[in-house]
């Protein structure tokens, strides 16, 4: 179950990977979310230009047994949505002045942050903490921008005695995957869940009997079809590279979430460890 689930969001993030006809009534649903509440089965059909069917298919994708379920969703994520209007994130433009992108950025990073919460699941994340905390090894796979959470995974983990370690090469990470065996954990990180080299990783790693943690974009993609544990993000629309920013820091909640999940865990036995590493780097400050 998701932490404060919003299915305004949920059609946001799924809408690329349905089906055809199941986007056209994505699109339509999100371009007349305010009259959706309002409409019957027939209308939203007309509406869309598909079927009754349709639709209802489209209803049961989203996880709701009847139609009924979910316009009365709709109309709680419309709720939802009232506060946040009063300061909506607006994509980059050229030619914005300092304070709008200082301003922008920051709602990104705050919307990301909030946007992901309404979608991982809670349930999930304590799967993985507990994966976490009995596996022998942990292996973190990430290319390019998820590489550097995958990094920052790896120096928290560390700090608490952990035996972890990141590979964002495609071929170390074709040799680390293939080195893993049952009790391991493998942390996957990709935005799109169809990164060719997490994928080729991802399916050597799935032969040893690993678990596979994946924290990716809350959608349909062969990485969360194949993980074992999928840890949702969410980030707002955009239409140009900015998103990755957003993406970003929807991973590095979720690693924090992991790793804090982990270290209260076993507090009594991870803060002696947490005391050396901090003792250990305030004496390099000081020189």
């Amino acid at each position: 179950m998701a932490i404060n689930d919003n299915i305004l969001i949920k059609i946001r993030d799924m809408k690329d990977s349905l089906t055809p006809v199941e986007r056209m009534i994505a699109e339509c649903v999100l371009e007349n979310k305010e009259a959706i509440p309002h409409l019957s089965v027939k209308n939203l059909a007309q509406l869309s230009k598909t079927s009754d069917a349709s639709v209802l298919r489209f209803c049961k994708t989203m996880g709701y047994s009847g139609y009924r379920n979910f316009i009365v969703s709709i109309s709680a994520a419309l709720g939802s949505m009232d506060d946040e209007s009063k300061e909506q994130y607006t994509d980059i433009q050229p030619g914005d002045d300092l304070t709008t992108i200082i301003a922008n950025v920051a709602r990104l990073n705050m919307k990301s942050i909030e946007d992901t919460l309404k979608v991982v699941d809670k349930s999930a994340v304590d799967r993985a903490v507990a994966t976490l905390r009995k596996a022998n090894r942990i292996a973190f796979f990430g290319v390019g921008a998820s590489g550097l959470v995958c990094m920052d995974a790896e120096q928290k983990f560390t700090r608490i005695n952990k035996s972890c370690r990141t590979y964002t090469d495609a071929h170390a990470q074709l040799l680390a995957a293939a080195l893993l065996e049952k009790g391991d954990a493998a942390v996957f990180v990709s935005n799109s869940g169809n990164t060719s080299e997490i994928l080729e990783a991802l399916d050597v790693a799935k032969r040893t009997g690993a678990t596979i943690i994946a924290i990716t974009k809350f959608t349909r993609s062969e990485l969360s079809e194949q993980a074992d544990i999928v840890l949702s993000i969410s980030t707002p629309e955009v239409t140009i590279r900015s998103g990755a920013t957003g993406s970003r820091i929807a991973m590095l909640t979720v690693i924090d979430m992991l790793f804090i999940g982990v270290a209260s865990a076993e507090y009594q036995r991870v803060k002696k460890y947490l005391t050396k590493t901090h003792n250990v780097l305030a004496m390099k400050q000081k020189k």
